[in-house]
């Protein structure tokens, strides 16, 4: 048992000196998540697509908790081989630190490589300074000795040391961390400037009462993305540069990009994952540099058909249509949501927004750099993986109250809930009772065809336990399919079902 706990504390030792030292190099540098960054970019679509549905926005977490844990077994088997074969047990924690570093090396440069480095030498060496303590081999005596105590009391005392060595190193790597956050945040003091064209005016009766607020809380605002760690960017060092099948390539600083003119527009974001009745879909009101201005910059050349956008989040690469770039929809590369310069898990300094794509070939985060390019050049990280190269947005629901098994007051029987058809707008929505005949809902005020439009229906049927569906119709004539499709590789289709209970 000894041997095994002492396993864990060097484990553990290694782990916490890593993520210090990856702190001071680049958060996702740390051992932990280069690993689970490497496993994340291995996994098979179904098996993100099983986290994704199951865990939502926990999934990255657990990814890490449990990689944490494995790392532990591990370290408590290599301490039970420790000291009949040390040479094995410190093989293992060198390739241990070896394979940290291959998988560091997949995100960024050289010096990822450092932290996984330094945890196979801090896990090798403290392996070596408990073994010469020689304690667990005496644990099987029953009858010890003055000296074999005296041997015994050192070793614990070294194991509790580097028991510490371990606690203050992931406690530094946090404190370092947090400093990081706090820069961050006071970045974030700055004033936008007032855009040269501000979002109209949402007309009044946009809001259905109990349904999810018509523009999203920024802090509430859905996340998809595959970073383990959220990248903290300087703006003050940070550019963009727009290269490629251009005339006149671009490098903008943040301060230059401000300074070009902004709009502001209000546009719903929706994610592939999303499944039917889902929640990776909001509102926001964006401020940023229309596509248009930045294409007429740099003179896109004959032959262009996508843009393909880098990102500053584990080498994240995503392709968008070129066309949906340049056919007048407000596509723009964004500074800032809500008032608010982006957050950083919002994609700060600058992140690009396209109404009517799904988030995968429009919406890149911690944007660096956009080349204009052919599809037969750049196949993106997503399409890489099976999904869908062009990926509009769907038609669909959803019902927000009642949710699903709840009982719906005999006092206000409403059933509300969400339409969205970016970029072609919602026509009607439609509701069934319990599969009978399909009844208009009442639509709220249209805000506009790239945003969601909410409903309600009065209910008047008998009390007692019911279901509901719902299905929309865009602007184009589209109605949503009642087939249930998977979220994989263009999103998911279906109607909406919920069970309630009247009163």
């Amino acid at each position: 048992m000894l041997r095994a706990v002492t396993g864990v504390v060097v484990a553990g030792a290694a782990l916490g000196v890593g993520h210090c030292v990856a702190s001071l190099v680049s958060p996702v540098a740390s051992p932990l998540l280069a690993v689970g960054s490497a496993m994340i970019d291995a996994a098979p679509t179904p098996v993100k697509e099983f986290a994704v549905r199951t865990f939502g926005t926990a999934d990255k977490p657990i990814l890490v908790s449990g990689i944490g844990v494995v790392l532990l077994i591990f370290g408590a088997l290599v301490g039970t081989i420790a000291w009949r074969r040390p040479r094995t047990a410190a093989a293992a924690i060198g390739l241990l630190g070896v394979a940290g570093a291959g998988a560091a090396l997949t995100r960024g440069p050289w010096t990822y490589a450092i932290p996984s480095m330094v945890a196979g030498v801090v896990g090798v060496a403290a392996l070596r300074v408990l073994r010469t303590r020689t304690a667990p081999p005496a644990a099987q005596s029953t009858a010890l000795d003055a000296a074999t105590r005296r041997s015994r009391r050192g070793f614990l005392v070294t194991l509790g040391g580097t028991a510490v060595v371990a606690a203050v190193a992931g406690l530094g790597g946090a404190v370092v961390g947090r400093a990081r956050d706090a820069a961050s945040a006071a970045r974030r003091t700055l004033r936008l400037p007032a855009p040269v064209s501000a979002a109209a005016p949402l007309p009044a009766g946009v809001q259905v009462p109990g349904v999810s607020p018509f523009i999203t809380p920024a802090a509430d605002f859905y996340r998809v993305d595959i970073s383990l760690v959220t990248p903290h960017v300087d703006a003050a060092s940070w550019t963009l540069t727009l290269d490629g099948m251009v005339d006149h390539p671009l490098t903008l600083t943040y301060d230059e990009l401000l300074a070009m003119p902004l709009v502001e527009r209000d546009i719903t974001l929706t994610c592939v994952s999303n499944e039917v009745g889902g929640p990776y879909v909001s509102t926001g009101r964006w401020l940023g540099v229309p596509f248009r201005d930045l294409i007429a910059r740099v003179g896109v050349r004959s032959g262009v058909d996508q843009v393909y956008s880098y990102s500053l989040d584990s080498n994240y690469t995503c392709s968008t249509p070129f066309q949906a770039l340049n056919d007048g929809r407000d596509a723009m590369v964004v500074v800032g949501l809500n008032g608010e310069p982006l957050a950083d898990e919002r994609g700060y300094p600058a992140r690009m927004l396209v109404p009517g794509l799904f988030g995968f070939v429009s919406a890149t985060k911690w944007l660096s750099r956009l080349e204009f390019t052919t599809y037969t050049a750049r196949t993106a990280y997503w399409t890489s993986r099976g999904w869908a190269t062009n990926a509009p947005v769907l038609t669909q629901s959803r019902i927000d109250v009642p949710k699903s098994l709840a009982t719906l007051p005999a006092t206000r029987p409403v059933i509300a809930g969400v339409a969205w058809a970016q970029h072609r707008g919602i026509a009607k929505v439609e509701i069934r009772i319990d599969g009978q005949n399909w009844t208009e809902a009442t639509l709220a005020a249209d805000g506009g065809i790239d945003l969601w439009r909410q409903w309600s229906y009065v209910y008047s049927g008998p009390p007692g336990l019911h279901s509901a569906e719902v299905r929309a119709t865009d602007l184009d004539g589209n109605t949503q399919p009642e087939e249930r499709t998977k979220v994989f590789p263009r999103g998911a289709r279906g109607w909406h079902q919920i069970q309630f209970t009247s009163e």
